[in-house]
C-alpha cells in the first residue's frame, strides 16, 4: 500500500476562501505563549544567530525539532548551508540577549558568553536549555524555510525560561497554575 506524501485537492474542490484579515491573524498569534529561542549556526569561523519563536518538538523518538526562519534574515544563508544548528532556550533573566538577537547587527555575539556544541554550533551560556541538532530537512514555504533537525545533544537547567506573549516578555518561573 502506498501512502501519499502530499495531499491533493479533489478535481471538484470549492474555490479558495476569502483571505482572513491580517489583523485577525496577528490577534490569534498574540494569544499563543511561546518560549524565546536563539537559533545559531557557524558561518565559517563566525557565529551567527537570530531570535526565533517558531520552534517546537516534533517527536521524542526519534528526537526531532523544527524551527522556521524567514528567508530575509541575515542568518538565513549561513543556517541554510549549515549541517548543524544550535538552539538556546533563553532563561528569564536573558531579556537583553533576546533583544540583541531580535535586531539586525553585524556581530550579535560581541561581548556574549557562548560555547560550541560537539558539532560546532554556538550555544548561549546560562540558557534555560540548549540543544544541538543535525539538520535533516529544509522545507520551503512562501516566506520561510522550515528546518527539521535530529537532536544530537541536549541540556536543561533549573533556570526558568523567558516566555513571550502578546508582544511582551515574561518570567516563566512566575506562572500561576491554572485552576481545574
Amino acid at each position: 500500500m502506498s501512502i501519499p506524501t502530499t495531499a491533493q485537492a479533489p478535481a471538484d474542490a470549492a474555490p479558495a476562501p476569502e483571505p482572513v484579515p491580517e489583523d485577525e491573524i496577528k490577534g490569534v498569534h498574540r494569544k499563543f505563549v511561546t518560549g524565546v529561542t536563539i537559533v545559531t549556526a557557524m558561518d565559517g569561523d563566525r557565529p551567527r544567530g537570530l531570535a526565533v519563536n517558531a520552534f517546537c518538538s516534533l517527536s521524542i523518538t526519534p528526537p526531532l525539532v523544527m524551527v522556521c526562519v524567514q528567508r530575509t534574515s541575515s542568518t538565513y544563508e549561513p543556517l541554510f548551508r549549515a549541517t548543524h544548528m544550535g538552539i538556546s532556550i533563553l532563561a528569564a533573566d536573558q531579556l537583553p540577549v533576546a533583544s540583541v538577537f531580535a535586531r539586525k547587527s553585524d556581530d550579535k555575539f560581541a561581548g556574549l558568553r557562548w560555547s560550541r556544541a560537539a558539532h560546532g554550533s554556538p550555544l548561549i551560556d546560562h540558557s534555560a536549555a540548549t540543544l544541538e541538532a543535525g539538520i535533516e530537512e529544509r522545507i520551503q514555504t512562501a516566506t520561510h524555510t522550515v528546518f527539521i533537525g535530529r537532536v544530537l545533544e541536549a541540556t536543561s537547567s533549573a533556570r526558568p525560561p523567558l516566555i513571550y506573549s502578546a508582544g511582551g516578555f515574561f518570567d516563566g518561573g512566575r506562572l500561576d497554575q491554572a485552576a481545574p
